[in-house]
């Protein structure tokens, strides 16, 4: 099976899956010398796992990685990071009477039709819950960019359903994030956010949103032209999220309503102990012609709502008959507030690699 892998200098081959006995990983490429803190390993795993709270999927996993290879007295070697995570609260028996059907809007059909066979349980391969191994990944190297070059990076869910955050990320007390179970900076919204989410989950029904990223004091230069810009290879790593249908950065969609003497970012000199370079406005998202300008990035994220509605619905199964069928087991009525660890992880992978990627070519 291809499509594992993730990067090109900072390499990730994530592996497992649902239902089985373990998920896991590889990391080839980490430089030595990293001391990793491992609270933040766990504290970024608790921030996507199920069962946190009441609006997310009930199943029951510690999520606790095990780590056994490229790590020494607490830091990496600049060997193959090998790590698992192992599956404990899963019920394979829900599944059964989907085995041979296709459910609507899953993986189910194209992955039968590709591969002749298909992990039916929890959905195999194709689960959300692979993405656990990429916050493993993610937090590492969000450590190596805190620690060498000061990038920090922060994710909030913005929209749930039809009720949005209607300010500016830099008026948002970004500190709010993590003191709501829908992590959002904003505790009026959060409020109506959680409701709704409630109310859809009692219905047997879910619901989608956004999910909005922001990344301080990203060097100037990362990002390569042409095919490889910057923002191309966010797009990617949002978009290989399960349930992600839209991504956006700077003005986005918006910005094609603005004429160019609005839109264009009028750059100033910046002056003080260290004087730079910055513009006015950032309709740019910090990244202009594929490369970072050293402004905030900033972009967007949308996820549908969660294909698996327990309601009833009507599908076919593999000899193209009509069935009627009903989900059973634990799941999401909305990803976004378990999604927002996996958007910084996939935010650090994507510029750990760039940014080893200057140093070695540049």
């Amino acid at each position: 099976m291809g499509g594992s892998i993730f990067g090109n200098i900072f390499k990730v081959t994530t592996f497992g899956e649902s239902h089985g006995k373990a998920l896991g990983g590889v990391i080839d490429g980490c430089p030595s010398g990293l001391k990793l803190d491992f609270e933040k390993i766990n504290y970024d795993l608790n921030r996507r796992r199920p069962g946190q709270s009441s609006i997310v999927s009930q199943r029951k996993e510690e999520d606790k990685v095990n780590f056994f290879s490229g790590i020494f007295n607490n830091k990496t070697t600049g060997t193959p990071i090998g790590f698992t995570i192992n599956n404990k609260d899963f019920r394979s028996k829900d599944y059964d009477n989907i085995k041979d059907l296709y459910r609507p809007s899953h993986a189910d059909f194209t992955y039968d039709k590709k591969y002749k066979i298909r992990d039916y349980r929890g959905g195999g391969r194709s689960s959300a819950r692979e993405t656990v191994s990429r916050v493993v990944a993610g937090s590492i190297a969000s450590q190596f960019l805190s620690i060498y070059y000061n990038i920090e990076i922060i994710a909030f869910v913005s929209s749930v359903g039809n009720i949005s955050l209607c300010k500016n990320y830099y008026d948002l007390d970004l500190k709010e994030i993590e003191n709501n179970i829908v992590r959002c900076p904003d505790r009026h919204i959060a409020f109506k956010m959680i409701n709704l989410i409630k109310s859809i989950k009692k219905q047997g029904d879910t619901v989608g949103g956004i999910i909005t990223c922001i990344v301080k004091n990203t060097p100037i230069g990362i990002g390569e032209p042409v095919f490889n810009k910057l923002h191309a290879e966010l797009g990617r790593a949002m978009l290989s999220i399960n349930a992600v249908k839209g991504f956006e950065y700077g003005s986005g969609f918006s910005g094609s309503k603005l004429k160019g003497s609005e839109h264009n970012d009028i750059f100033y000199l910046k002056r003080g102990n260290n004087k730079s370079i910055k513009t006015i406005t950032n309709f740019s998202g910090g990244i202009q012609g594929g490369i970072s300008n050293g402004m905030d990035i900033y972009f967007r994220t949308a996820f549908k709502p969660v294909a698996t509605v327990l309601q009833k619905q009507t599908t076919i199964n593999k000899i193209g008959e009509e069935k009627i069928f009903q989900v059973k087991g634990r799941h999401d009525p909305c990803v976004v507030p378990r999604a927002v660890p996996i958007v910084e992880a996939m935010t650090s992978l994507v510029l750990i690699d760039y940014i080893l990627y200057n140093k070695i070519y540049s």
